[in-house]
């Protein structure tokens, strides 16, 4: 299951109960990892090999509404849950990425602080002349409340 990190939990406390700003970036970067990040750190991210972590700017259209996967309204649903509104593909691997377990979003794209993470359903293992790894429409998903 997605979970916020301890980095993002802090700043959803200081904006909802202490008065701070929560400046929420303008674009995320989707990042693939071969060891679990947990909420404290940020796991084995892939590197080398043409990874690059993918842009995905924070905006109604490319993320769906808590109403219903694919929404590009403000959202008014009660299953808290959101989901990518356009497929997200990295580049061709041009080596051994290794086995790919979680994902994760960041606010930069290289270094930066991690905002979510989560296991993949399936780990993938991802070689050098492989297909570019992908997700589909509606398939990264992370859900506030349970």
């Amino acid at each position: 299951m997605p979970a916020l990190t301890n980095y993002a939990e802090n700043k959803v406390v200081d904006a909802l109960l202490r008065g701070q700003a929560l400046s929420a970036p303008a674009t995320y970067y989707v990042a693939l990892f071969t060891v679990d990040p947990t909420d404290a750190n940020v796991g084995v991210e892939v590197s080398g090999g043409s990874y690059a972590r993918v842009a995905i700017t924070s905006s109604l259209a490319n993320w769906a509404g808590t109403q219903s996967a694919g929404s590009t309204v403000a959202s008014s649903g009660t299953s808290g849950t959101t989901s990518n509104n356009n497929a997200i593909q990295f580049p061709a691997p041009t080596a051994d990425w290794g086995s790919i377990t979680h994902w994760g979003l960041f606010d930069a794209a290289a270094a930066g602080n991690p905002w979510i993470y989560s296991a993949l359903t399936t780990p993938k293992t991802v070689n050098n002349g492989d297909a570019a790894p992908s997700f589909a429409i509606a398939a990264l998903t992370f859900q506030i409340d349970n």
